[in-house]
């Protein structure tokens, strides 16, 4: 499973870009506007630090608006993936820009029906949310299983992120039910990476050397 990096901050990118672990970003027009610069140039400069598909989100409602919105955001690098609202606008948006060969991730998908139906469009990538679906008691990784189910029935191509992830154990959620990408924010990205156990075997490790040290 890929994994992908949920924010727009530049200091969070950089930093975890740095251990080797990033395969791609996703952003939205929130994340964008939370960091008071010229959108365009985060996204250029998120290209610039991680190494795959950046999302960048349009905020146009009828599709020829999106489209020309688009077209536009995919000049900023190569790497750049449109991502369209899953609407009826939406829909249409991304097969226009099938046809154009640009790539899309349909965002805010709820349902199994609603990622196929993004997927014969001919997005690239859909992204179920799951925290929010867990917000209102529904099941958001039984959704997503049923995605990867649907897709694997019909050998279709497209990409599934899971997205809206709140904490470490959606990722483990997510790789068990074969997820090609879970999109993650910094923070639970950096609780991933630590367990009590760990920390306490180090501390172990090095206060045994350091007697062997004194001993010797």
């Amino acid at each position: 499973m890929k994994i992908f990096i949920d924010t727009a901050n530049l200091e969070d990118i950089r930093e975890i870009a740095k251990w080797g672990i990033l395969e791609g970003a996703t952003t939205n027009p929130t994340l964008l506007s939370r960091e008071g610069k010229d959108p365009e140039k985060v996204l250029k400069e998120i290209c610039e630090l991680v190494p795959g598909p950046v999302s960048a989100e349009v905020t146009s409602e009828v599709a020829e608006d999106m489209v020309k919105e688009a077209q536009k955001l995919a000049k900023i690098h190569k790497n750049i993936v449109i991502k369209i609202p899953f609407t009826v606008e939406g829909l249409k948006a991304v097969r226009a820009l099938k046809e154009e060969g640009i790539k899309t991730n349909v965002t805010l998908v709820f349902t199994p029906v609603q990622a196929l139906l993004a997927a014969k469009a001919g997005a690239s990538f859909v992204s179920p949310f799951v925290g929010r679906l867990d917000d209102i008691q529904a099941n958001g990784m039984e959704m997503v299983e049923d995605i990867i189910t649907i897709f694997e029935n019909y050998d279709i191509q497209t990409e599934v992120i899971v997205a809206s992830i709140r904490h470490p154990m959606h990722v483990l959620e997510a790789a068990l039910v074969g997820a090609h990408i879970a999109t993650i924010p910094p923070k639970v990205i950096r609780q991933m990476v630590k367990h009590p156990l760990t920390d306490i075997g180090i501390q172990r490790f090095l206060e045994d050397w350091k007697k062997l040290n004194k001993k010797g």
